[in-house]
């Protein structure tokens, strides 16, 4: 097969990793001279700061009024193992899993936790568990948009507005670009190097008034690390959700949060956000209906993502590869399109089926899209080319 001619242009920004993801666009590292460096986060302007990137998050995401929200250690990952080990145990669970990091929350409340009534919702990448099959008189944990295969929940719609037990969220590549009710979330967490392209190691924590109940009026029968600790002789620590967080934040990330919060609204707010995140799926949508040897890994179109899209390869050249081959394959296209400075940190995640993983987040411009498409044909039929003469 003769290799499909190298594109003209290249996008502007090549930066599509799933994260840390591109930073929104005009950044500069001198937005970032006001930050509040070499001085106390508990001073009055450092604690002032922290506190405006969680009223941003507020206003932004339009969280409730009466939810808490505070800024964490350790990213997302940090959000949710505070959540877990804090709130669990009081009812049985059901954890839904159907990628990497669901399935890493599954192994923590089983292996970690030893929790004894927790109930596997499963499904293989591209599909979802079944939703109707989830029972919210017990607690429930999911992710909104499954990061490693590029399938996320339609919508809030499986979850009933009276149900008793905690629905814990990880929505770390759904918030700022999916629309999360909040209102059928008890427990939401993110981490800020995702959908505004942030800095790492912080993340988010945002609570319902019935996730705070659960927290003031039971106590786990394991011991918490302190920074997993909320509450203080039975009472929320107000501080926590107020700046005065856990441990030392950096101010340095803090300040580039608070940019990338301001670019948001200065472009229309959440409506805004979601809009470019949809406008950067569609570009995405039109090559694959075009393209005979690529598909989505989302079986059902109503569950992609407009965030992390996985794609698979679905030539039948390729079918009769084994799993390493079509692994190394994927991985000389990837290489490939980054010698070209086309594209970063597009393959699959290490845990998912070989693929590409494209970030079309809300800081990704549409433009660099359009321009990398033409670039994936290249490198396809680039790398298809070597391989068929050894084949």
């Amino acid at each position: 097969m003769t290799a499909a001619a190298k594109p003209d242009t290249r996008p502007a920004n090549p930066r599509f990793s799933s994260g840390p993801c591109a930073k929104r666009p005009g950044w500069s590292l001198d937005r970032l001279a006001d930050a509040w460096l070499g001085r106390s986060h508990r001073a009055p302007a450092g604690k002032a700061r922290l506190k405006a990137a969680i009223d941003g998050t507020r206003e932004l995401l339009e969280i409730p009024h009466d939810y808490r929200i505070a800024i964490v250690p350790a990213s997302d990952t940090g959000a949710m193992e505070m959540a877990m080990w804090s709130l669990l145990g009081a009812r049985g669970v059901d954890v839904l899993a159907w990628e990497s990091f669901g399935a890493g929350w599954l192994t923590d409340v089983c292996k970690q936790l030893n929790l004894a009534d927790v109930r596997r919702l499963e499904a293989g990448y591209g599909q979802l568990p079944d939703l109707r099959q989830v029972d919210f008189d017990r607690d429930v944990i999911f992710t909104w948009n499954g990061t490693t295969s590029g399938v996320r929940v339609p919508d809030g719609g499986f979850i009933p507005a009276d149900r008793a037990g905690l629905t814990i969220c990880d929505a770390t590549s759904a918030a700022f670009a999916q629309a999360l009710p909040f209102d059928k979330l008890d427990v939401a967490t993110f981490s800020w190097q995702k959908a505004l392209g942030g800095e790492a190691a912080h993340g988010m924590l945002i609570l319902s008034p019935r996730a705070v109940e659960r927290l003031e009026t039971y106590q786990p029968a394991w011991p918490l690390p302190k920074i997993f600790r909320l509450t203080k002789a039975g009472k929320l620590i107000e501080g926590i959700f107020a700046g005065a967080t856990i441990n030392t934040p950096s101010m340095l990330c803090v300040e580039d949060y608070l940019d990338a919060l301001e670019w948001a609204r200065s472009i229309g707010g959440l409506e805004a956000t979601m809009a470019r995140a949809n406008a950067n799926l569609s570009v995405i949508e039109r090559f694959v209906a075009d393209t005979p040897w690529l598909d989505f890994l989302a079986i059902d179109p109503s569950t992609r993502s407009n965030t992390s899209v996985c794609l698979k390869l679905v030539d039948d050249a390729l079918a009769r590869l084994d799993a390493d081959a079509q692994s190394r394959f994927v991985k000389s296209m990837v290489a490939a399109l980054e010698t070209e400075g086309a594209a970063f940190d597009v393959g699959s995640y290490r845990d998912a089926p070989p693929g590409l993983r494209i970030w079309t987040g809300p800081t990704v411009e549409q433009s660099d899209l359009e321009a990398l498409m033409p670039w994936l044909d290249w490198a396809y039929h680039a790398c298809l080319a070597e391989l068929e003469p050894a084949a």
